[in-house]
């Protein structure tokens, strides 16, 4: 076991300091773990607190107010904002199901409970020495600071085992070498790769919350996804997706389409990088002589699917779906401003700032440079104006009659024909807007 090392953690959050400190004044051990002790040594800002201690889930409950016991597996979490997730010591026994243990069994050593973690680097604990200067010690027995140091990404203990316990840990093995720019060991990287289809066994909700880590905590995403790729991951997970590749395209920048992805990803600010990874998944199905005609419609459909599949929530899927149909919108100053105002109209139930957001980390990925720029900006202004001087038919989409008063005026009865002329005065209005006034609109229903 590497010698225990001396480790400060400053300025420890008081939530943190509040669990540490009565756990540890009501006689048990307790330690941090994981992740929070890795991201320490990497110099990473914390925002997530595992602790483990000696006391039996039961036990800890009883400490807090404001703590909840839902599970079996030992694990109780203390607050709600900031909250501190504590897990009692344990070891596991069989995994039938590829991600929960047939047999927990509390009252070993922190040793043993560490024993039991997928990588070195999550294998690391810090035992408080003086909790209020933030000194203690790190227990590290598997050698995780050194492979941390080492940028090496290894499964404590044999990986076959560790993958099978919990086939998650497979993808987990992507986002960590990807994030940490680590390099795989070749008895882990086999055994991932030997093992990759077994992630389709992993339910959906779990490998969208793993994707949706790489999008939001890695600087790069591509790194991680790249792995994934090459680990034969991507293929069971996102496959259509992994379909880009070697689908050609002629870009200012070089590479194929899934280059040209995962170049996106990168480029797109946080909350619009999951628009990114799909926004050009059309493409591997409507690629011909060297066009890809409405891959943004197909690509939209197929994002549809995949979203549905990872069950992500509907208001976070119907957003991305919309900027994906949306994307290719080809803007220049030719443009009318009746054409700004139809497009408007035509993206008025999309994303509009997720939509820019997309297509600025789609120019950027294509290398088009600051003429891209200046053109989204100058659409933007152009927009902004419209919008302040047309309101009511812009954003709250209100002719100055309505079907009722075509009814009155006209003589109609009620039925399609209603909406047909609604929609023709609309165009007329969208190309000139000093048309809609009550009277002129009824006028030119009666002559039409």
């Amino acid at each position: 076991m590497p010698p225990d090392r001396e480790l400060m953690f400053e300025a420890l959050p008081e939530p943190v300091v509040r669990v540490l400190s009565t756990i540890a004044n009501a006689g048990h051990e307790v330690a941090l773990v994981g992740g929070c002790v890795r991201d320490r040594l990497l110099g990473i800002a914390l925002d997530d607190w595992d602790a483990a201690t000696s006391a039996r889930p039961e036990e800890v409950a009883a400490l807090f107010g404001d703590a909840t016991w839902e599970n079996r597996f030992g694990t109780v979490t203390i607050g709600a904002s900031a909250a501190v997730e504590v897990t009692s010591y344990r070891t596991e026994g069989g995994y039938r199901d590829q991600r929960r243990p047939d047999e927990v069994r509390f009252g070993v050593s922190l040793t043993h409970d560490l024993a039991r973690r997928d990588f070195t680097v999550n294998a690391m604990a810090w035992v408080p020495t003086d909790l209020a200067a933030g000194k203690g010690l790190v227990l590290d027995p598997f050698g995780g600071a050194s492979d941390l140091a080492h940028r090496l990404l290894r499964t404590v203990g044999d990986p076959r085992q560790r993958f099978g316990e919990d086939a998650l840990r497979l993808i987990r093995a992507g986002r960590f070498a990807g994030r940490f720019e680590m390099m795989i060991e070749p008895e882990t990287e086999a055994a991932i790769v030997e093992l990759a289809p077994t992630v389709a066994t992993v339910s959906s909700e779990r490998v969208r919350d793993e994707l949706l880590r790489i999008l939001e905590l890695d600087p790069r995403p591509s790194r991680a996804l790249a792995v994934l790729e090459r680990l034969g991951l991507l293929k069971v997970i996102l496959p259509e997706l992994a379909a880009l590749r070697a689908i050609p395209q002629a870009k200012a920048l070089p590479g194929d389409a899934l280059d040209h992805t995962l170049a996106a990803v990168d480029a797109a600010r946080v909350d619009a990088r999951l628009a990114a990874l799909l926004h050009d998944v059309g493409k591997a199905t409507t690629l011909a002589d060297g066009h890809f005609i409405g891959h943004d419609k197909v690509g939209a459909d197929l994002a549809l699917t995949v979203l549905a599949r990872l069950r992500v929530p509907g208001s976070l899927a119907a957003r991305t779906v919309g900027v994906v149909r949306e994307h290719m919108y080809a803007y220049d100053d030719a443009w009318t401003d009746a054409a700004v105002r139809r497009f408007i109209r035509r993206t008025a139930d999309v994303d509009r700032a997720l939509l820019f957001a997309l297509r600025r980390a789609d120019n950027a990925a294509s290398g088009v440079g600051s003429h891209g720029e200046e053109n989204q900006a100058e659409l933007e202004a152009r927009i902004a104006r419209e919008l302040e001087r047309q309101p009511e038919l812009l954003l709250y989409r209100r002719l100055a009659i309505d079907g009722h008063d075509l009814q009155r005026e006209l003589g109609l009865p009620p039925g399609p024909e209603i909406g047909a002329v609604l929609d023709r005065l609309t165009e007329a209005v969208l190309d000139d807007p000093a048309l809609n006034e009550a009277s002129t609109l009824v006028e030119l229903a009666r002559q039409w």
